[in-house]
């Protein structure tokens, strides 16, 4: 994304003034004769989204008058979508929002996916005063970079750009990055892997993507994302609705990805460990059949149920790689079920952890940083629901279980790491679009997770 915050700028930059509803009063005193009459006639009364452009006497903009009504700093992701094009400067803002949150808020809410578009219009520029603008920068470029990945469709995101976007940022950061593709897999041992991406063709052909940062004698954080690049749902197909928007089923690697580069551009004392399993869930005469049995990386056998409950399989492979080398933490993403969003919705992705003090660390970032999420459990009432009685376990949970994300998660568990471990379970979707909230992809709970890190991290 071209850079909409500034550290400084030349020419005619003009004012904005955040407001709170019990603020807007004194601040319309204030104004000229005209800018009080604009803010009577249009009902000015400082409430959530609302703006006001007060004109000067040459027909530009004097000042902006811009309604948080109660919000905090996520507020100001509607002014962008909101201003003519022009350059901007926070002039005053209610005492708890930071300017690096306002900063922060403002480029979040710049976003536009346009790649396909033959004419983009130029964004409002906001000159961060203030703020630490390259930290602001690097967070909204990721949380971009996230959202672009998901938005791309599937016939430009396939497994090999995934890869090619994991090589960029590990040769950005110094990482060390390798890629097993193919029939590779099976002699690497990753057998989920290559079954749910086998049946995809040779150039959309199924990958471990492994990528490692930072400093020996740093503790060890694992951050795993799901890439399914598109999922038809395999022989159990989707329907057309289900499959419209299956190019996001790669939100968790996108996610994951954008995680990292903000880890590393943070530099973090941490040693990072990022795998992304990047495949496609196609429709061939090799592709995974209901009732499969097939082997994953720890030697636990897998009983296929459901070949549209394969996000889960990559995920197991991948867990089990990170559990060798003993993680301090693990944290993994993924577009997994629909049962999350069933209970929680598009805008509240659930996490799941058994680590009390982890969950309590989560949540504190989640409300520091605005980036909503909610705890579900790991509820072990459901754990017989996996168990198979040909395999060592189930991809697809017995009906009475019901709760389809808890199975999913204590299905993830059998894989995952001993230790701190977290599941997400993301939707990366804005079905609905709002003032700086555009429908389409959407980046979830990293800004959060990086808020925790930071604070675990020190």
């Amino acid at each position: 994304m071209s850079d909409v915050i500034l550290d400084a700028a030349e020419g005619v930059i003009v004012p904005v003034h955040l407001l709170r509803e019990a603020d807007a009063e004194a601040a319309v005193a204030e104004l000229g004769p005209q800018g009080r009459g604009l803010a009577a006639a249009q009902g000015f009364t400082g409430k959530a989204g609302q703006i006001l452009l007060v004109p000067n006497a040459e027909g530009g903009l004097e000042q902006v008058l811009f309604g948080l009504g109660q919000a905090r700093a996520s507020g100001v992701r509607a002014l962008a979508a909101k201003l003519p094009q022009g350059t901007y400067q926070i002039a005053t803002s209610p005492q708890d929002i930071t300017p690096d949150e306002a900063a922060l808020a403002f480029a979040l809410g710049s976003y536009r996916f346009d790649r396909y578009k033959k004419k983009s219009d130029e964004r409002p520029r906001l000159v961060a005063k203030g703020a630490d603008v390259a930290a602001v920068r690097a967070m909204a470029h990721a949380c971009a970079l996230a959202r672009d990945m998901i938005n791309t469709p599937p016939n430009d995101m396939g497994p090999l750009q995934i890869e090619t976007i994991a090589r960029e940022i590990a040769e950005q950061y110094g990482a060390t990055i390798t890629v097993v593709t193919g029939e590779g897999l099976l002699e690497a041992n990753y057998p989920a892997v290559h079954a749910v991406g086998r049946a995809a063709g040779a150039s959309r052909e199924p990958r471990m993507i492994e990528l490692s940062w930072g400093q020996e004698g740093h503790p060890l954080v694992a951050i795993i994302g799901k890439g399914v690049v598109f999922d038809t749902g395999g022989l159990d197909i989707k329907p057309s609705a289900g499959m419209r928007l299956m190019k996001k089923d790669m939100g968790g690697a996108a996610h994951a990805l954008a995680l990292a580069r903000m880890v590393m551009a943070a530099r973090l004392p941490v040693r990072l460990l990022v795998l992304t399993p990047a495949v496609e869930n196609a429709i061939s005469g090799d592709a995974m059949r209901p009732g499969d049995v097939i082997d994953s990386r720890k030697g636990l056998t897998i009983e296929v149920g459901n070949t549209d409950a394969e996000g889960r399989l990559i995920l197991a492979d991948a867990l089990t790689r990170a559990a060798e080398l003993s993680p301090d933490l693990t944290i993994d993403l993924a577009t997994l079920t629909g049962a999350a969003r069933v209970a929680l919705g598009p805008q509240l992705p659930p996490f799941m952890t058994d680590d009390e003090a982890l969950a309590t660390a989560i949540m504190a970032a989640s409300e520091a940083v605005e980036d909503p999420l909610w705890r579900l459990p790991l509820w072990k009432g459901y754990v017989e629901a996996l168990d198979s009685d040909v395999a060592d376990l189930k991809n697809d949970p017995d009906a009475w279980a019901q709760a389809g994300a808890v199975t999913a998660g204590l299905f993830l568990q059998r894989f995952a790491p001993e230790g701190a471990w977290v599941h997400l379970d993301i939707f990366a979707w804005n079905p609905k679009g709002r003032p700086g909230v555009p429908a389409g992809g959407e980046v979830m709970a990293i800004r959060a997770l990086l808020r925790m890190l930071q604070d675990r991290y020190r």
